[in-house]
C-alpha cells in the first residue's frame, strides 16, 4: 500500500468514527448519565488517532512524524479505555459514586494528555522508549481492553437479549482483531497483517454504524451499543 491509499483509509475511518460520535452522544443527552459519556468519548479518541496516523503519513518532517505517531498511540489507547469504562459501569446500577468516578477518569485522562504534550513538544525532551516497542505494548493493551468489552457485551446480551444491538459484540471483536493484526505487523512487518488490520477496522466501524443507527437513531432509547 502506498501512502495515498493509507491516508484515504485513515480518513474514511476518521469520518466513520465522527458519525458514530454524533450517533452515540444522543443517549447521554437524553439521560444525562455519565456512564453513557464513555462511548462517544471512546470513538472520538479513536477517530482522533486515525487523523493523527493520516497526518503522520502525509507530512515529511521526521521529527513531526515521530511526535504525531506518539500522539496517535495515546489517543487510540484512550479510546479503548473509555469504551471499557463505559461497559464496566453499564453492567452496574447507576450510583452517585460511579458518576463521580467517571468524571475523575475523564479529568485524569485530559491531565495525562496535557503532560504528554509537554513531554513531546516542550523542552527539555524527556527520555521515552522507542516508538516501535511502545507501539507493540499499546496494541496489546488495546487488544486486551477490546476483548474485555466484547465479553462484557456478550454477557449483557445473554442476560438481556436486545435484537437492535445484537451485532455490537461482533463490532468490538473485529476492533480487537484489527489491533491484533497491527500487532502482528509491528512484530514481523507482515504486509497482509497490515492490510488486513485496516480492512477489519473499517468492517468493525461499519457494524457500529449499522447498530447505532438501528438502536439509537431509528429507534431512540437508552442503550449502550
Amino acid at each position: 500500500m502506498n501512502n495515498l491509499v493509507l491516508i484515504l483509509l485513515e480518513s474514511i475511518s476518521a469520518v466513520m468514527a465522527a458519525v458514530l460520535v454524533r450517533f452515540m452522544i444522543k443517549p447521554y443527552r437524553m439521560t444525562g448519565e455519565s456512564r453513557y459519556l464513555g462511548l462517544p468519548l471512546g470513538f472520538a479518541f479513536l477517530g482522533i488517532s486515525y487523523i493523527f496516523m493520516g497526518v503522520s503519513l502525509f507530512v515529511e518532517d521526521p521529527l513531526v512524524v515521530d511526535r504525531v505517531k506518539w500522539l496517535q498511540l495515546f489517543m487510540g489507547a484512550y479510546g479503548f479505555v473509555f469504551l471499557a469504562v463505559t461497559y464496566y459501569f453499564s453492567a452496574r446500577t447507576p450510583q452517585r459514586g460511579s458518576r463521580i468516578f467517571m468524571h475523575v477518569i475523564v479529568s485524569l485522562a485530559f491531565l495525562v494528555l496535557v503532560l504528554l504534550f509537554i513531554i513531546l513538544f516542550l523542552p527539555p525532551v524527556f527520555a521515552v522508549p522507542g516508538y516501535r516497542e511502545a507501539d507493540e505494548y499499546f496494541r496489546l493493551f488495546s487488544m486486551i481492553l477490546a476483548v474485555y468489552v466484547t465479553l462484557t457485551a456478550l454477557r449483557s446480551h445473554a442476560l438481556k437479549p436486545e435484537p437492535k444491538t445484537i451485532l455490537a459484540p461482533l463490532g468490538y471483536a473485529l476492533l480487537g482483531f484489527s489491533q491484533y493484526s497491527f500487532l502482528i505487523w509491528s512484530l514481523d512487518s507482515s504486509f497482509s497483517a497490515f492490510a488486513g488490520a485496516h480492512v477489519i477496522r473499517i468492517a468493525s466501524l461499519l457494524v457500529f454504524l449499522f447498530v447505532s443507527y438501528k438502536a439509537i437513531i431509528a429507534t431512540p432509547q437508552e442503550a449502550v451499543v
